[in-house]
């Protein structure tokens, strides 16, 4: 939801392996020299370890596009598996025909050998790699060491690669796995980034998605460091999560306070704290039931109708029975005060700024108001992003301009107002007035054009409908704007918008609506957008009336 709110083109810091964002710190240049080492030179065996979420699976894929032309790669991803599951998933993995319903360990081996003599012949090289392997069993470490004695008199026919998290390195030390590990050409055991490689890998996935790399203000990255433990996938987590809270919170950049409560949100932090809270709770009630019952016993008891004297560790504490009773009795409400309050009048802002400076102007709120303005329907959670736009059919277009260029458009547009403070603020432009030296937004808000431009930093937000296709057919089970423009017209028509994941894809649903669209006009029920049913719908498009910017003088 943060992306259009930072100008992101695409989430930065997401967890999943896109090597598109692949950031080589030295270490991790270092563990892939290890790899391709072991590749090239070695045989037997390569070991790469780390802890969770300090880069091991990158790593593999990055050595999966260095791999040489000449080298066939077998990846078990799952080695939860016994000694005969391993060997077919290989023999799978390396394309090889076996009867899936009667194998045996020997009949694998055999196939394997062959395999691997052939290519051998043939100048090609085979490795094994294997991820998470410190879920393999003392067995099939066994039979993966067995594999290794595949061999002619001069090579080894298999390359096998280790990675796993510390308990390999620890597995690997028994007694009984000391010929594997004996086997072992090259290790390399990855640690966490660095401060300074934390503030590389935080400013290089910004930059990558065409964000500014000093969104993070380097206090923060220091937190995000030091809570991380330098952990990428802990960075990302922690990146986040502190960029929807700047997000939610209007912040321009991101603070070692945002980053502190993003952490409370994601890393469970406050557990320590609960504790205490339990604790002091705990206490508290105990310190109630004995309160209750001292006064439950000593009450009644008191020589003095109208003093009550309770004994603290200092001295007696005089408390009159009226006071207290008082004080039990729930609090009155003062209806004077109440009257007066609401008689006070509500100063209106005067100026530009005064007005924008409200956080109710979020990014959020003004896509609300723009789906209002297209009569499409509102989400019962009032969480509106772009994605839920396309559910609609419509979509967000996004720019920088000058103030002539975004007159030209002449489509409402949400434009993006910046404050000193580094906040930012979002308002639907509605209309113009007084020969454009009036500004209008939502609710007949206006204001001089002079005074709004001080605040807008020339990015908008404009919420339209895709372009009439120029394809003649539109297919089920495509993906393109053209569904979009489709799923717009068909949720204009019927005046209703179904919650989809992929509103560009040609669904199964989208093509019951279409055929419905065919039945009613007498088209042929095909469910696809040709050259009969087409024209229908274009003739639609023409005749919708699209909202426009208001023009007054």
């Amino acid at each position: 939801m943060y992306n259009q709110y930072f100008h992101f083109s695409e989430s930065p810091f997401s967890i999943a392996t896109d090597p598109h964002f692949i950031y080589m710190s030295p270490r991790h240049q270092e563990g892939l020299a290890h790899l391709l080492y072991g590749i090239n030179f070695g045989g037997g065996f390569v070991a790469l370890t780390g802890e969770v979420g300090t880069g091991k699976t990158t790593l593999c894929h990055c050595l999966l596009q260095a791999i040489p032309e000449d080298v066939d790669i077998a990846l078990i991803l799952n080695p939860k598996l016994n000694a005969v599951e391993l060997l077919a998933t290989i023999c799978d993995e390396l394309g090889l025909i076996y009867d899936k319903n009667q194998h045996s360990l020997k009949s694998l081996i055999d196939l394997l050998n062959q395999h691997l003599l052939t290519g051998h012949a043939n100048g090609r090289r085979t490795v094994l790699l294997i991820d998470e392997a410190q879920n393999l069993s003392m067995e099939v470490l066994e039979q993966i060491r067995l594999l290794t004695n595949l061999e002619t008199n001069k090579t080894k026919l298999l390359q096998i690669i280790l990675v796993g998290q510390p308990e390999l390195k620890e597995s690997l030390k028994r007694q009984d796995l000391r010929q594997l590990n004996q086997r072992i050409t090259a290790r390399y055991h990855l640690l966490p980034l660095s401060l300074n490689e934390t503030r590389a890998y935080i400013q290089h996935r910004l930059t990558v998605c065409n964000g500014r790399p000093d969104i993070f203000k380097d206090s923060a990255i220091r937190k995000v460091y030091k809570l991380s433990s330098g952990i990428p996938r802990m960075i990302n987590i922690l990146c986040d999560r502190a960029l929807l809270g700047a997000y939610s919170s209007n912040a321009h950049v991101v603070t070692p306070a945002i980053v502190s409560a993003a952490a409370n949100e994601t890393l469970a932090l406050a557990d320590k704290r609960s504790s205490y809270l339990t604790a002091s709770l705990a206490v508290l009630f105990l310190g109630c039931i004995a309160a209750g019952s001292y006064f439950k016993i000593y009450w009644h008891k008191a020589g003095n109708p109208v003093i009550v004297n309770v004994p603290t560790v200092s001295a007696a504490i005089q408390i009159k029975p009226e006071i207290i009773s008082q004080l039990l009795q729930p609090a009155q409400k003062e209806p004077l005060l109440i009257e007066k309050f609401n008689a006070a009048p509500v100063a209106k802002p005067k100026t530009f700024h005064d007005w924008i400076n409200n956080p109710a102007y979020s990014l959020n709120a003004a896509l609300i108001s723009t789906l209002k303005l297209w009569d499409k329907p509102v989400p019962e959670s009032h969480q509106v992003d772009c994605h839920y736009v396309e559910t609609t059919g419509l979509r967000c277009a996004f720019g920088k301009a000058n103030w002539k260029d975004m007159l030209a458009v002449n489509h409402p547009a949400i434009l993006e107002f910046s404050l000193s403070s580094g906040e930012k603020f979002y308002a639907l432009l509605t209309g113009l007035g007084q020969n454009q030296s009036i500004i209008r937004f939502k609710d007949n808000a206006t204001f001089p054009v002079a005074d709004v431009l001080k605040y807008w930093d020339g990015y908008y937000l404009i919420v339209e409908p895709p372009p009439i296709p120029d394809a003649k057919m539109i297919r089920p089970h495509q993906t393109s704007d053209d569904v979009l423009w489709l799923r717009y017209l068909l949720n204009t028509i019927d005046r209703k918008t179904e919650a989809v994941q992929q509103p560009r894809f040609y669904d199964d649903k989208l093509v019951a609506r279409v055929m419905d669209f065919q039945r009613q006009r007498q088209l042929p029920e095909d469910g696809r957008v040709g050259d009969k049913t087409m024209p229908h719908l274009k003739n639609i498009a023409h005749a919708l009336n699209l909202p426009h910017l208001e023009i007054s003088d």
